[in-house]
This record gives structure tokens, C-alpha cells and sequence, in this order.
């Protein structure tokens, strides 16, 4: 089983998972030792991120498992957005995204998902879809009394547009989400301005974003394969 694994993946994406998780781990140990959630919570999400870059659906499972969790997290500090983003929209999002990945494997190898390329009129409808959400969780989040409400409010936007693209499984879902990344650090470092121990949290989301962009750079190389292939095949 684990060999079959380790010849899955590339020495370059162990690495950068082994290295991802040591970067976790001892942000946890220094910074928190206490809250064995988050450090679930964040070894869970940065495995996902790995298989998601492969586009193997076995990563959006994971994603759910890291969603809830992440969800109980935010409710912690009243982050009540990420709480409301996470369980209430990425989690169902995700389990619509295994579904659709499921659905489309490359060539009948259900652990790599078929690249889609979304048009023009369905980019403009989603960019509406995500105008709307906003406008809708900023009241909802206003009247929780989410704290640091504006980076919240763009925390569900780039997530919106995140869980959109990856259930349409759009290479640019990574950007997305690295966006969303960027975010969340600043989200966190701002809790971390009065607890020391949410620093764990910072580091989790800083390996989340260099995994994010190399899962951008994993989908355009397989999207440009799978079109090589497919042309080949027309041959």
C-alpha cells in the first residue's frame, strides 16, 4: 500500500507534503501544544490539497473531513463567516465536486478527473452567482456579529468562487483558493494578535497557499497532456 502510494506521487509532491507537514506540526508544538483540532484539522486539509493537485476526488472527501472541522475552529474565535463558508457551503460544495469528478474521469481513470474549460457567458454567470453571495453574507455575517467583518466577507467570495470552479473542475480553482489562502492569513494573524497559539493557524494556511499554486501549475500540465492525448487519439 505504501509503496503503491509513494510511486503515485512525484519525489517533488512528497517533499512538498513531507515538508508541509513538518512546517505544521512544528508551528503546533511552539506555538499551541493545546489545540489538537487544528492540528488535525490542518494535516487533513494539506493532504487534501496534494491529491486535489492530482485531481484524484479522494481529495474532496478530505476536504468535507476538513471543512467541519476548520468550521468548529472559526466558531472558537467567532469567526462566524469561515464557520458559515466552511460548513455550510464548502463542505456540501465539495461533496458536489467528488460527485462531478467522479463523473468525469480522464479516460476511465477515476483517479484523475477529465480538465474542463469553462466559457466566457459561464464566467460572467459566476461572477454574478458570487456578487450576490456577497452581498448576502455580509448582512448575515453583520448580524452574527462576525469579527473583522470585511476579510471575512472576502473570505466567502474567494471561497464561493473556489468551490464553483473546482465542482467545475477549472484548473483556476487553485488560484482561487490561493487567493482565499491570502486572505485567511490575514484573518488569523489578526487573531493572533491576542492569542499566541492561533500562529499554528498562520503557518497551516501559508503551506496551504504553496500547495494551492502548485496544484494551478499540477492542472495546467495535466490539462495540457490530456489534450495531447486526446488529439492523438483523433489522429
Amino acid at each position: 500500500m505504501l509503496k503503491r502510494i509513494l510511486n503515485y506521487f512525484t519525489k517533488g509532491e512528497i517533499a512538498l507534503w513531507m515538508s508541509s507537514v513538518t512546517a505544521i506540526t512544528a508551528s503546533f508544538l511552539i506555538f499551541d501544544r493545546t489545540g489538537w483540532l487544528k492540528l488535525a484539522a490542518s494535516l487533513i486539509g494539506i493532504t487534501a490539497l496534494i491529491f486535489n493537485a492530482k485531481g484524484n476526488p479522494v481529495g474532496q472527501i478530505l476536504i468535507i473531513i476538513f471543512s467541519v472541522l476548520y468550521g468548529i475552529i472559526s466558531y472558537s474565535f467567532a469567526y462566524y463567516g469561515e464557520m458559515i463558508t466552511y460548513m455550510g457551503m464548502s463542505a456540501p460544495m465539495a461533496l458536489l465536486a467528488f460527485i462531478s469528478w467522479m463523473r468525469n474521469p480522464y479516460n476511465g481513470n477515476r483517479s484523475e478527473v477529465k480538465v474542463n474549460r469553462i466559457k466566457r457567458r459561464e464566467v460572467v454567470f459566476m461572477l454574478v452567482l458570487t456578487a450576490a453571495v456577497t452581498i448576502l453574507f455580509y448582512f448575515i455575517l453583520d448580524k452574527f456579529g462576525t469579527a473583522n467583518l470585511i476579510p471575512s466577507t472576502l473570505s466567502v467570495t474567494t471561497s464561493f468562487i473556489a468551490v464553483y470552479l473546482t465542482f467545475r473542475r477549472s484548473e483556476f480553482y487553485a488560484v482561487a483558493y490561493a487567493a482565499n489562502d491570502m486572505i485567511l492569513i490575514i484573518l488569523w494573524v489578526m487573531a493572533a494578535m491576542s492569542d499566541i497559539s492561533y500562529l499554528s493557524v498562520i503557518i497551516c494556511f501559508a503551506m496551504f497557499l504553496l500547495n494551492d499554486l502548485y496544484g494551478f501549475i499540477s492542472w495546467r500540465k495535466m490539462r495540457k497532456r490530456q489534450a495531447e492525448n486526446d488529439k492523438n487519439i483523433a489522429q
